[in-house]
């Protein structure tokens, strides 16, 4: 078995972190464009919230997949994620314009580690397309947020829970394709021990 094979395997065994990381993406959105009238420091919250649990599950990914070649780029996300939640929570008071600019940092950063997993996964993942789209999204997101910053903050609101909804269904996705694939090992591999063709 390749080392990229094991390296799918092991990406498989951690579906839940994709699903986890999307329906909070998608729980995100629907929050801001429901309640747009939360306030700032409501959203700073729940931006802080989504990017630590995001980054401690793609740490928990990472620490688990450490035998595998590309397991630094969880790594990377999983400290982004946790970077980005830690100045949100530690600077609350900060202008509109400098936690827009720490949301666009984290989701560039994590839609380009994205992208580039997908790429090298490609041969192994029949749905890494749902890792590349989402990678995709963010660096999408991430660059409006760069070149228009000054549109309001309703409207920034309302275009950040449109994408982070994009964003969780593309990771939930991707979450429920690599179950599929890691239930699919987990039975051939009962077979095997059975010595019953899979």
């Amino acid at each position: 078995m390749s080392i990229r094979v094991l390296a799918v395997l092991g990406l498989a065994r951690l579906w839940w972190a994709f699903l986890v990381r999307g329906v909070l993406g998608i729980a995100f959105g629907v929050i801001v464009i429901l309640f747009p009238g939360l306030g700032l420091a409501a959203l700073v919250a729940l931006f802080a919230a989504w990017a630590i649990i995001g980054g401690v599950s793609s740490l928990i990914g990472a620490w688990m997949a450490r035998d595998h070649r590309d397991w630094w780029v969880g790594l990377l996300e999983g400290l982004a994620g946790l970077a980005a939640g830690v100045i949100a929570i530690l600077l609350p008071a900060a202008a509109v314009f400098g936690l827009l600019f720490v949301i666009a940092g984290w989701a560039i950063v994590t839609g380009v580690l994205q992208i580039w997993f997908a790429i090298r996964m490609r041969e192994h993942i029949r749905g890494e397309i749902w890792l590349a789209l989402s990678g995709v999204i963010a660096v999408l997101f991430g660059l409006l947020l760069v070149l228009f910053p000054g549109t309001g903050i309703l409207s920034v609101l309302f275009l950040t829970g449109i994408l982070s909804i994009m964003f969780g269904a593309a990771m939930a996705i991707l979450g429920f394709r690599l179950r599929r694939i890691h239930s699919q090992a987990v039975r051939q591999n009962e077979y095997a021990e059975r010595g019953l063709p899979g």
